[in-house]
Parts: structure tokens; sequence; C-alpha cells
């Protein structure tokens, strides 16, 4: 639905975005994650047609973002960071405003205003002027204007910015629930929120495409081996050796001790699985084995590691040099 190849920007002799390429397939939930700067909103503005690429193509739902512009921009729904409301006009009026302006049809446009004020939760603040509400409502209302006209592709730059927990909440479900109708690429900061929504996860630092996979693949693949927590009620014995001496073990860790329960991180070689080994140790000796559990790194760990290091050769790269991001990349785009 979206594919993005070898997509670079550069402003003088600052690259903004550097050689990056992705594919999106359809009805995918897609998180975009990096670090202030890294050319996030850079990237979207070349995806929604807000401004053109100096090198690189980018096609949506089958058109050329740049030969094709209006085709394009027909099938996205685009929220910026800052949702661009207009303060004099109530939301009803702005979301039928914004129905026409994106070619809902008349008869249909009562309707779908009243569905996207539904379904995003303003309809109780339907008849209050936009420059009145609350972040959290400017917020859930240019969620709606996005999905006012039923677009396949949805480019979300931090859609849960300035909510409250609750109304966090909603907007994932939101997300959730448009997902597999829509394709969607979703910008956040909150790494939680990429983990409970996305399904696959590229990751960008100073302008270039470091790790693209799932969530859980990425939190499995940079551990570098796989490493278990074992916690074991030993009667105060040091289960330690017992567990280094097992056959694939390289390393064995305490982590806590609480009276006569332990418990350690067991790390073994890679694509070695040694739970049975290590239940039928301790089981063996008259110990309690009270937890057996595989580590991962958690998405926050991954996003500090991949943004911080080398990657790992099983990690999915995008190798080349790096640039670096302009500050005028980053703020507030018009509605596409």
């Amino acid at each position: 639905m979206i594919e993005v190849h070898h997509l670079t920007k550069r402003y003088g002799r600052v690259t903004a975005v550097d050689d990056v390429s992705f594919r999106v397939e359809r009805g995918e939930i897609l998180g975009f994650l990096g670090p202030n700067g890294a050319g996030k909103t850079t990237t979207m503005r070349i995806l929604t047609g807000y401004m053109p690429a100096t090198d690189g193509r980018a096609t949506v739902a089958g058109y050329d973002i740049f030969d094709k512009p209006i085709d394009a921009k027909k099938r996205i729904g685009y929220l910026p960071e800052t949702p661009p409301l207009y303060p004099d006009m109530t939301v009803r009026e702005y979301l039928d405003f914004v129905a026409r302006l994106k070619g809902v049809p008349s008869k249909e446009k009562k309707e779908r205003v009243t569905s996207v004020m539904a379904r995003t939760h303003v309809a109780d603040m339907a008849d209050r002027h936009c420059g009145k509400l609350s972040k959290g409502y400017r917020q859930r209302v240019g969620l709606a204007q996005a999905i006012i006209h039923n677009p396949e592709v949805l480019i979300l730059d931090e859609p849960t910015a300035g909510l409250d927990p609750k109304q966090i909440i909603e907007t994932r479900e939101l997300i959730r629930g448009l997902g597999g109708d829509h394709t969607i690429v979703l910008s956040t900061h909150i790494l939680p929120e990429v983990a409970q929504t996305c399904q696959r996860v590229v990751i960008i630092n100073k302008g270039r495409v470091v790790a693209v996979d799932t969530p859980d693949n990425l939190t499995a693949r940079l551990k570098g081996a796989e490493t278990m927590y074992v916690q074991v009620d030993s009667g105060g014995a040091d289960a330690a050796p017992v567990l280094s001496a097992l056959p694939g073990v390289v390393r064995v860790a305490p982590s806590e001790q609480r009276g006569t329960l332990a418990g350690y991180e067991v790390e073994s070689e890679r694509g070695r699985d040694v739970r049975r080994e290590l239940a039928r140790s301790i089981v063996n000796r008259g110990w309690g084995l009270l937890e057996l559990r595989p580590m991962r790194m958690s998405l926050e760990e991954v996003f500090l590691q991949v943004t911080t290091e080398e990657i790992p050769e099983e990690t999915p790269t995008d190798p080349g040099a790096q640039g670096s991001m302009d500050p005028r990349t980053e703020g507030e785009v018009p509605v596409a």
C-alpha cells in the first residue's frame, strides 16, 4: 500500500532524510520511531506530498506521490503533530468544511460528520469553537478530520499527544480498529503505544533506517543471546554453580535474594533452549522451581540500543552513511 524507495531530502549540505526505504502492507499498522530530529516528520511530509524529495520515490495506494500527487492525496488522511484547526469554527462547522474540501458527497456529508464525531468521542463538543477546546479535544478533532473521507491510508504524527490516560486508551482502541480497513503509519515517542498498537516498527536515526521488524522480533534479536529468568527456593543454597555447569549455559548472574528464594539470569548459547535442563536440575535437587521465563529487552532498551550503537547482523538494517536533521523540518504541517 505504501512503498518508499531510497528517499532522500537535502537542505544544501544538510541531509535530513538519507536513502530511506521501507514498505507498508495493506491493512498494516506501522510504528515509525526515532529521536527528535531523526527525520520522521520530514519523511511524513514527503509521503503526504507537502514537500518534494531530493532523490528517491514513494507510492501511496499505487500512485506515485510526485507524479500523481492529487490521486495519492485523495487516498491519504493526515494528522500532523499540531492539528490544523480553525479557532473561529465550531467542531461541526470545521468537520463539514473539511468534508467539502476532501470531496465527500453532499448527501453523505452530514452522516459522515456525525459518524466521525461519535467515533473520535467529540460529539459533546460539536457546537464549541475549536479555539476553546482543550489540547486533548483538539487532538481528537484532528483525528476526525483525518478519517472523514474514509481514506485508504492514514498517516498519524503523535496522535495521542496531550491526551489524558483514558483518552489515550480510547485513541489506541480507535487506531487498532482502523487497522485492517486502513493502512496506518503511526509516529510516536510513546514506546508502549507502539508495542500495544503496531504490528511492525521502523526505527529511524539521523535520517537513516536502522531497524525494521516486529516489536517481538526486535526485543528478541537485540538481546544478543537467549536469556532466562529463574527463581528458585533452594533452602539458602547457592544455585548459581549448579546452573552454570549445565550444557549450553554461558553465564549465570544473581538478580535478587529474598530469604531462601533466589533469582538468576541464565544466559545460554544463541539458539539453545535450556529450559528443560534448568527445570530438571532444580527439581532433581529437591529445590522449588517458582519461576522460569524468557527475558527480553523492553522496546525502550531496543530504541536506545539501535539509536546509539551498531545494529547486530541479525537485525534488518539499512546500511550507509548517516546525515543530520535540519531544525526547519520539525513542526506543524497543514492538512494534506
